[in-house]
């Protein structure tokens, strides 16, 4: 009898976040499998777990996903991880997930800490409806044409990015709708240093590029209304 792949959700900065229920999964299954060894055995270390791991990255997805589908059909449980937040979602684990899929192995999702609803209900903005686009392109032609488009967009938008990245996007940003859009800027979410941002773009590329800021952050910029 196959076993089964719990997608286990994990913090996103603060471990005091982790679930009662992430921790017994962890505790429960034959195999974790983390996507950097660093992040993934500093989690299983804090919380005293001892377990057997395989690595699942963007460099060995394909080669790892096929060793891990050959242990769930001999029968063992098996835990994803991601660094942080929810594996699959922008993160490797999607091929894993199909392929069990296509080969009827049950999958369990243990739900836990995320950036997006948190930085959506602290931004003010209307959030019945909102369009997640996650990260632009990192070539400054195609985020700026990817950027015209979204202006047009009625729906409150949601935006990620790499940490030494923002100061960049926010001055896109700035370019393409100008100061007739509010923004909102979670930082750090879950840490410490947490901080909320509320302003126009060129106030906020102003603001960032004066303080030079390196951390973890979800962009909500204001949707154009009908």
């Amino acid at each position: 009898m196959p076993g089964t792949l719990y997608l286990v959700a994990t913090p996103i900065g603060n471990f005091a976040d982790m679930t009662f229920r992430a921790i017994e999964v962890l505790k429960s299954v034959d195999l974790v499998v983390y996507e950097e060894r660093k992040e993934g055995g500093r989690l299983l270390r804090h919380f005293g777990i001892e377990k057997p791991v395989e690595s699942l990255n963007e460099h060995n997805e394909s080669a790892a996903t096929f060793i891990i589908l050959d242990h769930l059909k001999n029968g063992k449980n098996i835990a994803l991880v991601s660094d942080c937040g929810t594996p699959v979602f922008s993160d490797p684990g999607q091929l894993l997930v199909r392929k069990a899929v296509d080969q009827g192995i049950k999958i369990v999702p243990i739900p836990g800490a995320s950036s997006l609803m948190p930085a959506l209900t602290v931004s003010g903005f209307s959030i019945d409806q909102f369009v997640y686009y996650g990260w632009l392109s990192p070539k400054r032609p195609r985020r700026i044409a990817e950027l015209q488009q979204l202006k047009r967009e009625q729906r409150t938008i949601i935006l990620m990015d790499t940490p030494y990245r923002l100061v960049a996007l926010l001055k896109d940003i700035a370019e393409v709708f100008t100061n007739t859009r509010r923004l909102s800027i979670a930082y750090n979410l879950t840490m410490p240093d947490e901080e909320i941002f509320h302003g126009t773009a060129p106030e906020l590329a102003t603001r960032f590029e004066k303080e030079e800021r390196k951390g973890e952050f979800v962009v909500i910029i204001e949707g154009k209304g009908k």
